[in-house]
């Protein structure tokens, strides 16, 4: 398990795989996999090692920051950059359930978190204390079953699951605000009896607090992040959702990337 204070170094250097899977001939979801890289860290060094815990990506999409988080982390020896988008590899566009450390396929939005609501009930059940983490993005609240399965969080009071929104402001289309926004999430999320907090995603002791603030109901962490984080030409930017780069743009973002944990 890495330290508090290693993990911005592994930010880094997972942010530099993902930039290399988007130079390569498929491309990747770079805008969300940037946001949400130092949330999916954070959840893995800390909850990933114990079986009866789970980790849940629900914004398949960024199957490109999982995969680059669990090789940094250790879980993974091959380079995902190497393998991304092949047709006789595992390493597909959205989690791919045969990868060891992955427990469930996603990609349709909306259905990680009830894949994480029923692990978390399995554990209580189990008289486990595992806890489910779900991680998803504000464009992916559109999606009803999100609210449907917050709906069976409350009432069959599921108090050891976390549910972290990536929440970037943007979408495949455009800003989530000029689409489909959503008006005091914070107080909706409430109404379902869930504790909630809000934090600013790419800090890791605010992560660390967000999750040891979980008491005996479920809990939401909104952490608001920047689209193409660590990126200046991308961030904040929707058409950054999805992208191949050219090579020498990888090695630039690369070597800016190394120069500022330095």
């Amino acid at each position: 398990m890495a330290s508090l204070h290693e993990l911005p170094a592994l930010a880094a250097q997972a942010r530099g795989v993902i930039i290399d899977i988007a130079a390569s001939d498929v491309g990747c979801h770079i805008g969300g996999s940037l946001s949400v890289i130092d949330i999916l860290l954070y959840a893995l060094n800390r909850y990933q090692a114990d079986e009866h815990n789970c980790v849940v990506l629900s914004k398949g999409h960024a199957a490109a920051a999982l995969y680059s988080a669990l090789y940094v982390l250790g879980y993974s020896d091959t380079n995902p950059a190497e393998h991304y988008g092949r047709s006789d590899s595992l390493l597909t566009g959205h989690p791919n359930h045969k990868i060891p450390h992955i427990r469930f396929s996603t990609g349709s939005l909306g259905h990680g978190i009830g894949y994480a609501a029923g692990w978390a009930l399995a554990q209580r059940q189990l008289k486990s204390n595992g806890i489910a983490v779900a991680i998803g993005g504000d464009g992916e609240l559109q999606e009803g079953l999100c609210w449907e399965v917050l709906q069976v969080l409350s009432a069959q009071e599921i108090g050891n699951l976390v549910y972290v929104i990536d929440n970037n402001g943007a979408q495949n289309d455009g800003y989530v605000r000029d689409i489909s926004p959503i008006a005091d999430i914070k107080a909706r999320f409430a109404s379902y009896r869930m504790d909630v907090v809000e934090i600013d995603g790419h800090d890791f002791r605010q992560l660390e607090q967000a999750f040891s603030a979980r008491q005996n109901r479920g809990l939401v962490i909104i952490a608001n992040t920047v689209k193409g984080k660590g990126i200046a030409e991308l961030e904040g930017n929707p058409s950054c959702h999805y992208a191949k780069l050219k090579l020498h743009q990888a090695i630039k973002w690369k070597r800016r990337l190394a120069d500022a944990v330095r």
